[in-house]
Formats: C-alpha cells, sequence, structure tokens
C-alpha cells in the first residue's frame, strides 16, 4: 500500500510539471535573433550568383593569399595535389586537376573536375575558409583566391577580374555533369542536357 500511494504522488506531481515548465520564463536560455543577425548568417550563394557582394580580384592577387593562408593544407604540387601520407589527405586537398584525376579505383575529385558553378567556389571559400579562421577573408580576397584556382584549372585567365558579375558567367568544365534533385522533366524532354543552352535552362 505504500509503495501504491508513492506512485500516485509522484505521478500526480509529474502531471504538473508540463503546466509549471510552461510558466517557468527561461530568460536565460538564448535570444530571439535580431534580424541584422540573421542576415549576418544568411550568407548561402546560388549558381546565378545574386547574392554575391561588392569588390573583386585576380589570379594575380589570390597567389600571394593561397600562399599565406591556404598553402599549408593545399600545398603546390603536381596539379596541386597534397601528398600527404594518406589517400584521404590526397582526396581531400585536391584544387587544381582535370578528369585524368578520376580515373582508377581512387578518383581526386577538384575544383576543375567536379564543381558545376564557379559561384559554388566563391560561397564555400567565403564560408569555411582557411580552415582554422574560416569566414576571416574579406570579400576582395576571396574574388582572388576563386580566381587564382579557376586560373590554375585552366578556367580563366590570370589578368581576368571576378566580381559579382564576372563569377556567375564562368563556366566550369563539368557544367553540364549535373542535373536538377527535381528538374521540369517536360522541359527535360524537349532537348540536348549535354547542349549548354539545354542545360542553362534545365537550371532555372
Amino acid at each position: 500500500m505504500r509503495y501504491f500511494n508513492l506512485f500516485v504522488l509522484v505521478m500526480t506531481l509529474s502531471g504538473g510539471l508540463p503546466a509549471l515548465a510552461e510558466d517557468r520564463p527561461y530568460s536565460r536560455l538564448g535570444a530571439t535573433p535580431t534580424p541584422e543577425k540573421i542576415k549576418a548568417w544568411d550568407t548561402a550563394i546560388g549558381p546565378k550568383g545574386e547574392e554575391l557582394p561588392s569588390g573583386s580580384g585576380t589570379a594575380k592577387e589570390g597567389a600571394p593569399i593561397f600562399a599565406a593562408q591556404c598553402a599549408m593544407c593545399h600545398r603546390v604540387g603536381s596539379a596541386l595535389v597534397a601528398y600527404e601520407d594518406t589517400l584521404y589527405m590526397r582526396m581531400t586537398s585536391a584544387l587544381v586537376g582535370g578528369r585524368e584525376l578520376l580515373a582508377g579505383p581512387n578518383p581526386i575529385v577538384t575544383v576543375g573536375n567536379f564543381w558545376p558553378y564557379a559561384t559554388a567556389l566563391w560561397d564555400y571559400i567565403n564560408r569555411a575558409m582557411p580552415q582554422f579562421a574560416p569566414g576571416s577573408l574579406n570579400p576582395d580576397e576571396v574574388y582572388a583566391l576563386s580566381a587564382w584556382i579557376l586560373f590554375k584549372n585552366g578556367i580563366i585567365e590570370e589578368d581576368e577580374v571576378m566580381d559579382a558579375q564576372s563569377l556567375p558567367k564562368v563556366r566550369m568544365p563539368n557544367r553540364d555533369g549535373f542535373v536538377p534533385g527535381s528538374p521540369d522533366w517536360k522541359k527535360y524532354n524537349e532537348c540536348n542536357p549535354r547542349d549548354p543552352e539545354c542545360s542553362d535552362r534545365l537550371m532555372e
């Protein structure tokens, strides 16, 4: 009987906990983000580059930035592959290289042989690089680094200026290797997806 009474007491008290939790203010557990904070977090750049900020850079300007900020992980070697002792490091550090690196049982994916949009390169560098200080680069530095990597892949010229207008127009070598996750199949059936104009229309 004693255990039964204890059980009833526990159940009665627990029944009131949800109401108690609803009434209790949690003023010290975070705060509602301000519109300014939300805007600062909203840094994603789409394929069309409509969200790109002002600024510009060239490959020549990006070379010293790369040496200072990036070379510790992406050392310059054959095809800019970091020749560490592990396959993982080779596969994750490569930035430059063509389809020849995709051959064999352990393909190495690079910006040059895999990425479909140049704007994605800007977005990734801006958000995640350098590894030990992500988000610390200013827009000009990100444009310059993007230009340097694109130049090393033979995609743009060394003195070509990359900015919010020119970067989205860069056509990546593997641009036609992707289709939308939910494409408009009617459009897809009306044209050849390997045709540049068709693949651009599919991504609209």
